[in-house]
């Protein structure tokens, strides 16, 4: 994109200290968040104590919910001397990085330099990407390691053995899930099935992803299998009893706010052209409607159709797009972010519909950024779209050091525990619950439990 190697070099080393800035500062600016991290990084946590790295532990009893990718990455953290919050982020964060280096380059062989470098900046700049890197939860291991085997299986000269290690590595990460959504790939391709067959590929998968299920199956019996696969894998494709149950909607409005502010750019993914184009779009597409299909329903569940997304919106740019007319709507939803910080830690502390939602701010943010909207759409489409990585990476940077101690107020049991160390728990929200137990390094009775007239109980 830039001719002179002097500017590329210093555009390169921005570009990368942006990166660290916005996937590295502030890892611990908020506490643990939701019912799930505190959970996860609670298992890594007693990995990392006991030694056990078989049998995954919650409160000291056996639990089979996810496979253990994920708690040995923070067992691994603790096991480093980080702290509660940053051991079980700090893996995340960087496993993220590592995986936007790789998309680079892969991108860049299936592609060429521009289309793998502007896939790179909208991946790495988009909300749900950024968000789930700055978080402990299994969704961002499982979209890496999926998204990397998919990748390494496009082109003419396709990598199966890192390939079937990475969907290895998938499988330890959520499952069997990673495995129905390869399905496209092996579709499309269906005359190279011989070569997956080939002993080598098999081999390497089942080196990866089955010695911890065998291991575990051995130790505790049928129960992880019970649990993984009949509860958690095909409960919640069928089942209501896990109280995520959405519309089949859900996830039209959800994939525009984890590619926000890209999305506007789907239009031009539609229009890109080529052998590797089209396996990336079924595989976003599949993926979208097996989704889709499934009773119960969380945003996290389509971060691995993002990279697959942002590598179709970048060859659209890259073989439609000549102005900078497309490139100025992402800038202009930018606007939208002033307004996003007073809607975020109350939607996640009370729900979204019973958070007001500031119009005034929503007029006012889009209008200034209409206005630079207007001066990027008379450049071209290169340039357009540097100023607009540039202002969004600098925008959620922003929005990064303001929210992330309103978060921490709104939807975090740390401000609780380092205030009062309670020696129990309400029974709701599940959030504060599991997290009071998390900081305090032991289960927590039910504050119901105890005599009413004490003071030290959370109300």
């Amino acid at each position: 994109m830039i001719a002179n190697p002097t500017y590329r070099r210093l555009a390169t080393g921005l570009a990368v200290a942006m990166l660290a800035l916005l996937y590295l500062y502030l890892l611990t600016g908020m506490g643990m968040v939701g019912p799930d991290e505190p959970r996860y990084a609670w298992v890594g946590r007693a990995m990392a104590e006991t030694g056990d790295w078989v049998t995954p532990r919650l409160w000291g009893e056996p639990w089979y919910e996810k496979p253990p990718l994920l708690y040995w990455l923070t067992g691994a953290g603790f096991l480093s001397g980080l702290g509660p919050d940053m051991a079980p982020r700090l893996p995340v964060a960087l496993l993220s990085l590592g995986f936007l280096a790789f998309f680079h380059w892969r991108l860049r062989r299936l592609t060429d330099a521009a289309t793998a470098t502007w896939a790179v900046a909208m991946l790495a700049t988009t909300a749900g990407w950024l968000a789930y890197s700055h978080i402990g939860v299994t969704d961002l291991p499982l979209a890496v390691f999926f998204s990397a085997a998919v990748l390494l299986c496009c082109g003419d000269r396709p990598r199966l053995l890192p390939a079937a290690a990475c969907l290895g590595l998938a499988v330890l990460a959520k499952g069997l899930v990673p495995l129905v959504l390869f399905l496209p790939v092996l579709v499309l391709n269906y005359r190279r099935w011989k070569e997956w067959l080939r002993p080598a590929p098999l081999t390497v998968f089942a080196l990866v992803a089955l010695p911890w299920f065998l291991l575990c199956t051995l130790r505790n019996g049928n129960d992880m299998a019970r649990v993984l696969f009949v509860e958690q894998t095909f409960g919640r494709f069928t089942s209501p009893a896990l109280q995520h149950v959405q519309p089949w909607w859900f996830y039209l409005p959800v994939a525009l706010l984890l590619l926000f502010p890209w999305f506007s750019l789907l239009p031009l993914a539609g229009m890109a052209r080529g052998v590797t184009q089209k396996t990336l779009a079924w595989v976003a597409i599949f993926g979208l409607v097996f989704f889709s299909l499934s009773i119960n329903k969380l945003p996290g569940y389509l971060l691995p159709l993002l990279p697959s997304a942002c590598a179709l919106m970048a060859s659209g740019i890259k073989q439609r797009a000549r102005s900078g007319v497309w490139i100025a709507i992402p800038l202009l939803l930018l606007g939208l972010l002033p307004a996003l910080l007073q809607v975020v830690p109350g939607a996640l502390a009370n729900g979204l519909r019973n958070t007001p939602v500031p119009w005034s701010l929503v007029a006012m943010g889009m209008g200034v950024a209409g206005l630079a909207g207007l001066l990027v759409a008379r450049l071209d489409a290169k340039q357009g779209f540097a100023v607009a990585l540039a202002a969004t990476a600098a925008g959620f940077l922003w929005f990064e050091v303001a929210a992330f101690p309103r978060l921490d107020q709104a939807a975090s049991a740390r401000p609780v525990w380092r205030n009062s160390r309670p020696d129990c728990v309400p029974e709701r929200p599940r959030a504060t619950a599991y997290g009071l137990n998390y900081y305090a390094n032991r289960y927590l009775p039910p504050c119901n439990q105890l005599d009413p007239d004490r003071h030290d109980v959370v109300r």
